[in-house]
C-alpha cells in the first residue's frame, strides 16, 4: 500500500488499504508495500557483495543464493520508552526515519475512521503554519515526508539529507508535525469532504463493497472488522476535540517504533531518536487488540448490475509471528500468490479463460488476519467458477505440492528476496515492521534459512492447520443471471476473458 506523501494527495484511495492482499514473502505489513524510494543503492550494493568482483559469466551465478545485505542491526529504548531500531548506512548522504505506532483502525473502538482521519491531519498544521507552510518546509530542505493508516498501525515517515544544516531543520519540523500537530477546523472540513466524497464512490465500485462485506462477515464485531476509513455516519461527527486525545493517546512515545537508516553514527541516531521521541506525547503503549473469533462460513451475494462477478473466498489465517509463517508463504505461492505458473492461474485463466487474474494471500496482522482469494469472472460464470476455484483449493490441501513447484517457489522467493533490502527505504520499512511485531533481530536471515529447508511435507501440513475449503466466507457481487457451464480445460480455450477487470 502506498503512503501518503505530502498534504496534497488527499484521501480518497485510503478505502482499499484494508483490503490489499499482501502476496510477497516478506516482513513488511500492510503499511509497508509501497514505492521505491528514489534513493536505492542496489546496483552498488549488488557488486560489492558479490563473491567475486571478477565476474565473467552469469553461469557463475548458478546455484548460488543471490547477494543481499547484511544489516548489522541495533535495538534501544528512549527514555519515554519508545523502541529505536538503527542500521548505519554510508553509501548515500541522507537518511530514513520512520516511526511505526499502534494506531491503525483496530484502535477505532467506537469512532470507526477516527484513526485515519488522524494522521491524515498531522501534516495539515502547526503552530505557525499551515499545511502549505509545512510542505514549502519539508521540500526547501529537500526532505520528504510521509504518512499512512492502516488497520494494525500508522505510519510517518522522513527521508532527508544527512548533513547537519538540512537534518536539524527537517528533523525540527517533523518532530512539530508528529508531536504537536494543531488540527486546523478548515482542513478536517476539506478531509472530510473527500472521504464522504469516497464513500459515494465506493457505492459504484462492487470490488469495495464485496471487500467490506467481506470484513464484516469475517470479523464479526473484532476491531478489524470496519472499513479504516470508516463510514459516512462515523467520520462526519467526529471533532477536533476527538482527534486530540486520539493523538494523545495513540501517538505516545511508549507506543511507537523508531526506525532509522542511512548516513548516521549511532551517537547521531541515538540523538535524533531522542529529540522525536521527547517530541511525542507521553504514555504506554496501548494493549493488543483481542484475538477474533472463527466466522461461520456460508456465502452472501451483493446485487450489482455489471458484466462481470466479484468471487472474495476468506478465512482467518495467522499472526505475523506465527511459526507456520515461512512453510505456508511458500504453499500460498505454489496455490495462488506466485502469479503465472500458480495452480489458481494455471486452471482457471490459463486453461478456461475465466478470468483476468486470479490471486490468494495470506495477510499476517496482530492477530489472525485474513487469508484471501479474489477474481472476476463472466457472471454468467460465476457459479461454476466458485467451485472450481474450491475444488481446486481443496485438491492441493489433498496432494499438497510437488516438489517442483516447491523448487520452483524457493527459486522464486530467493530471487526476489534481496529486494526487500535494496533501499534504505526497503530497509526502514522492514526495521518498523520487525519492531512492531516483536520479530528477532535476525529474522531476513531466518526467514531464508528456513525457506530453503522446508519440505513437501511440512507445506502440505501447514496449509492444512491453518485452511479448510469448506470453512470459507464466501461474498460475491455482480448480477443475478441465467448460469452456463464451464468450458473443458484446454491448452488454447477459446474463451477468453473479458478485457480489463471492472474497478
Amino acid at each position: 500500500m502506498s503512503e501518503q506523501k505530502g498534504p496534497r494527495y488527499g484521501l480518497l484511495g485510503l478505502g482499499a488499504l484494508g483490503l490489499v492482499v499482501m502476496l510477497g514473502a516478506f516482513i513488511a505489513p500492510q503499511a509497508e508495500a509501497e514505492s521505491i524510494a528514489p534513493d536505492s543503492t542496489t546496483l552498488k550494493d549488488t557488486v560489492q557483495a558479490l563473491p567475486d568482483n571478477n565476474l565473467q559469466s552469469l553461469k557463475e551465478l548458478d546455484g548460488k543464493p543471490p547477494a543481499r545485505r547484511t544489516l548489522n542491526i541495533q535495538t534501544w529504548k528512549t527514555a519515554e520508552g519508545a523502541k529505536v531500531m538503527f542500521v548505519e548506512a554510508r553509501e548515500l548522504p541522507m537518511f530514513n526515519l520512520r516511526l511505526t505506532y499502534a494506531a491503525g483502525s483496530s484502535q477505532d473502538q467506537s469512532t470507526p475512521g477516527i484513526a485515519v482521519l488522524t494522521n491524515a491531519m498531522l501534516n495539515e498544521g502547526v503552530a505557525g503554519k499551515n499545511v502549505g507552510a509545512i510542505a514549502e518546509g519539508f521540500e526547501g530542505l529537500g526532505a520528504d515526508f510521509s504518512n499512512g493508516a492502516y488497520r494494525d498501525m500508522a505510519v510517518t515517515s522522513l527521508r532527508s539529507l544527512s548533513a547537519v544544516d538540512k537534518r536539524e531543520p527537517a528533523l525540527k519540523l517533523f518532530a512539530q508535525v508528529v508531536g504537536k500537530p494543531t488540527f486546523p477546523a478548515d482542513s478536517l472540513a476539506r478531509i472530510k469532504n473527500q472521504l464522504l466524497a469516497g464513500f459515494e464512490y465506493q457505492k459504484q465500485n462492487p470490488g469495495k463493497l464485496a471487500g467490506n462485506e467481506l470484513f464484516k462477515r469475517l470479523y464479526g464485531d473484532h476491531p478489524y472488522a470496519h472499513p479504516s476509513e470508516g463510514t459516512a455516519k462515523s467520520i462526519s461527527p467526529i471533532s477536533i476535540a476527538q482527534l486530540k486525545a486520539f493523538h494523545a493517546k495513540a501517538y505516545a512515545a511508549g507506543n511507537a517504533v523508531i526506525a532509522l537508516v542511512g548516513d548516521l553514527s549511532r551517537s547521531e541516531a541515538e540523538a535524533i531518536a531522542a529529540q522525536v521521541s521527547a517530541a511525542l506525547p507521553k504514555g504506554p503503549a496501548l494493549p493488543k487488540i483481542e484475538q477474533p473469533v472463527d466466522p461461520k462460513a456460508g456465502e452472501t451475494h451483493i446485487e450489482f448490475a455489471s458484466k462481470q462477478t466479484h468471487l472474495m473466498l476468506a478465512q482467518l489465517g495467522i499472526e505475523r509471528n506465527d511459526p507456520d509463517y515461512v512453510a505456508l508463504t511458500l504453499g500460498n505461492s505454489v496455490l495462488g500468490g506466485g502469479g503465472f505458473g500458480s495452480r489458481l492461474m494455471t486452471e482457471v485463466r490459463e486453461k478456461r479463460g475465466l478470468t483476468y487474474g486470479v490471486s490468494s494471500g495470506f495477510t499476517p496482522m496482530q492477530v489472525p488476519g485474513p487469508f484471501m482469494i479474489a477474481l472476476q469472472t463472466r457472471a454468467e460464470l460465476s457459479e461454476n467458477t466458485l467451485k472450481l476455484v474450491q475444488d481446486i483449493v481443496r485438491d492441493f490441501l489433498v496432494t499438497g505440492p510437488t516438489q517442483k513447484e516447491l523448487d520452483d517457489a524457493k527459486r522464486e522467493l530467493s530471487g526476489s528476496f534481496p529486494l526487500s533490502t535494496a533501499s534504505n527505504a526497503d530497509i526502514v520499512g522492514q526495521l518498523g515492521a520487525i519492531g512492531f511485531y516483536d520479530l528477532p533481530l535476525t529474522y531476513l536471515e531466518d526467514f531464508m534459512q528456513q525457506a530453503q529447508s522446508v519440505t513437501v511435507e511440512q507445506v502440505k501440513a501447514a496449509m492444512n492447520k491453518h485452511l479448510s475449503a469448506d470453512k470459507m466466507v464466501i461474498v460475491t457481487a455482480g448480477p443475478t443471471v441465467p448460469q452456463k457451464p464451464l468450458p473443458p480445460p484446454t491448452d488454447k480455450p477459446t474463451q477468453q476473458p473479458l478485457g480489463v477487470p471492472e474497478h
